[in-house]
């Protein structure tokens, strides 16, 4: 990227993390997405009323316990 220029804009914010349950500092590169400063989960902001914030799952960094894998109970 020579000779070109271009702008971030971050926000921090503050906000409990559904991933953790911390109240901690978000940072956001984008308007609808944030990440927890504690725990580092990716987080998207919902505003329906209030804002919330939902955790992002990626194939790559889902934890073994989050799926059922065919499992019965």
């Amino acid at each position: 990227m020579t000779g070109k220029n271009f702008k971030i804009h971050t926000e921090i914010v503050n906000g409990v993390c559904p991933t953790c349950e911390e109240y901690t500092m978000l940072v956001g590169v984008t308007r609808d997405f944030y990440r927890c400063l504690t725990c580092g989960s990716d987080l998207e902001q919902h505003i329906n009323g209030k804002i919330r914030y939902f955790p992002i799952l990626h194939k790559k960094t889902a934890l073994k316990e989050d799926f059922d894998y065919g499992k019965k109970s």
